[in-house]
């Protein structure tokens, strides 16, 4: 579905990412975890073509995707839902859902009702600007627009971050549920390892910008999780 193979990341003139090599499956859920600062983000950035430059290989159902703009690489079906979420605020609901379409190889007309059977309190506040929704709606929207764009691979910067518990736990069974039945490929970023644990096929852990263990989600120990993420 996915492979990187010595990938480099750059700001500028500084490297970010060095030489990361990772692959994702059709259908798996990897998760990235790691200490603030370690490059997280930035792979998700590199993958999508945001970062200054890049280098290596970066193939997407056997197509090199890496000298692609952008909006070419949402085309060819990468799903991004960024860290802050990203909502538009003076847009209501209905018309960040719309943007969402517009990577689509069809665009919608409408909103298909299962973005709304994923995210029923969505329906009722479709003519409310986001700017006025909770953190728990604008995350629920973005993944909800993300989704719109008929993405082969979900990539996911801290999702749950600043969201109340109960919200938690919704977009938690809802990514769980979109990889299990609907087989949707997740790359997610994420500092809950509980979440990582229940929902991951394998994880990776970056450190200054390179993986420094990748492996089976069971491989994911205690011994591990002290060395590379206990701050």
């Amino acid at each position: 579905m996915l492979d990187l193979a010595d990938v480099d990341g750059f700001y500028g003139s500084s490297r970010a990412l060095q030489s990361v090599s990772l692959s994702v499956k059709k259908g798996e859920f990897l998760s990235v975890l790691g200490r603030n600062g370690v490059g997280k983000t930035t792979l998700l950035r590199t993958i999508l073509g945001l970062m200054s430059h890049s280098s290596g290989s970066i193939r997407l159902d056997d197509a090199e995707i890496n000298a692609l703009p952008t909006h070419k690489r949402a085309k060819a079906g990468l799903g991004y839902v960024p860290q802050g979420r990203g909502i538009l605020p003076n847009f209501t609901v209905r018309e960040n859902l719309m943007l969402g379409t517009f990577a689509a190889d069809r665009p919608a007309k409408s909103i298909p009702d299962h973005i709304f059977e994923l995210f029923p309190i969505l329906k009722d506040f479709l003519g409310r600007r986001g700017g006025n929704l909770s953190g728990g709606q604008q995350q629920q929207l973005a993944i909800a627009r993300a989704l719109l764009s008929e993405p082969k691979i979900m990539l996911l910067d801290e999702p749950t971050e600043g969201i109340q518990p109960n919200i938690v736990e919704q977009i938690e069974d809802v990514l769980i549920d979109l990889n299990r039945k609907r087989g949707l490929s997740i790359i997610l970023v994420e500092q809950n390892i509980k979440f990582a644990r229940r929902a991951s096929h394998r994880f990776a852990i970056l450190n200054r910008g390179s993986v420094a263990v990748s492996d089976d989600i069971s491989g994911l120990s205690d011994d591990l999780i002290h060395h590379h993420l206990v701050v």
